[in-house]
């Protein structure tokens, strides 16, 4: 029954129409919401690649949708000074210049799966994700970074930056924006590696004459620090409790 529950869930939600601005998934992103829908356990919520705007409101607007707020300037990739200047000049509030990184989320079918999401958000660079579980058993696991930039320009329509500042300011969001790139890259790696172990080679402590066997995340394994998703990093395990490895091993005699 759960199951079934879980799979109407997703399908409701995937047959609906994208009521987002842009109205489809961003094009640098698309190739994992396609990669996470595909399996049986997940399927995506919401989701952006990361953008850089400008919009104008009231100073404490905590939303960009929300009513008084409007959207002079928007991108997903690299902005130019020139956009933001043509977006600053139809201010008649308080405009404010924001990068924000890209952000997924996933509902999952049980907890263990959303763990196995979040190590691989973690381990991607995307510190800031987390999991939530509703009232109706509905298991969440939202991707975000800490890596944003929120800067307010003018008041009243009046601007308050110089245009230095302001040249500043775009190289900023475009340099966060390119490590965003790459942390997106960086967590569709470690995605595919999760997802499917089978195809997976890790190393193995030399001498040892136990065979591997690889499996989903069922249980934690303690393993030597990895530096990334690549298992064949993956070095002799220990005791210590330091840190969990990306793809579990079983060692049968």
């Amino acid at each position: 029954m759960e199951g079934d529950t879980f799979q109407q869930w997703k399908n409701q939600c995937l047959s609906k129409s994208d009521f987002s601005k842009k109205g489809s998934v961003d094009q640098d992103i698309s190739h994992i919401v396609c990669c996470i829908n595909s399996h049986d356990q997940y399927f995506t919520t919401s989701s952006c690649s990361g953008r850089i705007i400008l919009i104008d409101g009231v100073s404490d607007c905590p939303d960009v949708q929300k009513q008084n707020c409007s959207w002079l300037f928007v991108t997903h990739q690299k902005c130019q000074r020139k956009e933001v200047v043509t977006g600053l000049e139809k201010s008649v509030g308080e405009a404010t210049f924001k990068f924000e990184p890209f952000v997924l989320h996933v509902q999952c079918k049980h907890l263990e799966d959303a763990q196995l999401l979040h190590t691989v958000a973690i381990n991607s660079g995307f510190r800031n994700s987390g999991i939530t579980v509703g009232k109706k058993g509905k298991v969440i696991m939202a991707v975000r970074s800490t890596h944003c930039l929120e800067v307010p320009l003018s008041h009243r329509g009046k601007v308050l930056i110089s245009d230095e500042y302001l040249d500043f300011l775009v190289g900023v969001a475009n340099e966060k924006m390119e490590e965003n790139l790459k942390r997106i890259e960086r967590f569709n790696d470690c995605l595919q590696a999760a997802l499917q172990p089978q195809q997976q080679i890790c190393s193995l402590q030399e001498g040892t004459d136990k065979k591997p066997v690889y499996r989903r995340r069922r249980k934690r394994v303690q393993v030597n620090p990895v530096t990334d998703c690549d298992s064949q990093s993956v070095k002799e395990p220990i005791e210590d409790n330091q840190k969990e490895m990306d793809c579990d091993l079983m060692f049968l005699s």
